[in-house]
């Protein structure tokens, strides 16, 4: 008996401990934990009187990227690293363009790939055609020289918020030519024996009446995806809405609330790679910061609603 207890000790020892170092790298980070109610994350080093917006972490979490526009300027991916059990401060993303611009970046399941937006030249060209994807490949001393992501990609002239599975489906908005910003949508991109073949416009459920229809979130394994759109049935400017796939058919979307979605704008959300929470922006024209809140209540309560219905 004494040995089953002392076994069960060490067990609930090791839950708790790793539990613990789930979160101890956020914690560094920010001590003020969120559960139903979002919080700044990291104000004063994440978030500043700038703008701030799409946020990724490593698998790890040790890494994070994060877009920041600074008044007057262009939009900057900045990185910050944990480092001997503190966080630098943030700084410009390595691969930083030095014509154009660089936003909403997405480091995939994996954590092999780090994608990001771009305005910058292709190849050698003079001045760049659009925004396009990139990415760079994580190698043994670090993340490789960005390159842009090949076709059928290259073949549209604007994508945007590129998000990916841990089977390498990638989720973004784009749109066809002549259409208006506010009439982009969401597509998606099977990989298909290594490759990506095609792009597909989503169908209605994704797609639905709604305006500015944009930066989806994909679940890693493609259980769910958060996006934003503006609705006359919203709370004010884009709202954030969850959609769920059931055997590879997506249901409408789902408000997240009023605690979520306020008058002003959320957008650009992200999950942790534990899944506990789940970042976005809130803001207006000029200003806004990151937010972060407990996620797995949040699915869970819509989850409910659902069934009960």
């Amino acid at each position: 008996m004494k040995r089953v207890n002392i076994t069960l000790q060490l067990l609930v020892f090791l839950f708790f401990s790793c539990t613990k170092e789930t979160q101890s790298n956020l914690i560094l980070l920010d001590s003020n934990i969120p559960t139903d109610a979002p919080l700044v994350f990291g104000e004063g080093i994440i978030s500043t009187d700038n703008y701030e917006f799409a946020i990724t972490f490593t698998p790890e979490m040790d890494e994070i990227y994060f877009t920041r526009r600074k008044n007057g300027e262009d939009n900057k991916i900045y990185t910050t690293k944990l480092i001997d059990g503190k966080w630098s401060n943030p700084e410009t993303a390595f691969f930083t363009a030095t014509e154009g611009w660089d936003f909403e970046p997405h480091i995939n399941p994996n954590g092999d790939k780090l994608y990001f937006g771009s305005t910058r030249p292709l190849n050698d060209s003079i001045k760049s055609s659009g925004l396009y994807q990139w990415y760079s490949k994580r190698e043994a001393n670090g993340w490789s020289t960005p390159i842009p992501l090949e076709k059928p990609f290259l073949d549209k002239s604007i994508i945007m918020y590129l998000t990916s599975t841990e089977n390498g489906n990638l989720y973004f908005t784009t749109g066809e030519k002549g259409d208006k910003p506010e009439d982009w949508v969401i597509y998606n991109s099977v990989k298909e024996n290594g490759q990506y073949k095609s792009i597909k416009r989503m169908g209605k459920e994704i797609n639905t009446s709604g305006k500015w229809i944009a930066h989806s979130y994909i679940a890693q394994n493609e259980s769910y995806m958060i996006y934003d759109f503006k609705s006359d049935l919203g709370f004010g400017g884009s709202d954030l809405y969850i959609s769920f796939n059931k055997n590879g058919i997506w249901s409408k979307p789902y408000n997240l609330g009023p605690k979520i979605n306020t008058n002003q704008t959320e957008m650009a959300a992200s999950v942790s790679p534990d899944g506990n929470y789940l970042f976005f922006h809130r803001g207006g024209e000029n200003k806004g910061d990151i937010y972060w809140v407990a996620f797995k209540p949040i699915k869970e309560n819509i989850l409910k609603n659902i069934n009960n219905k």
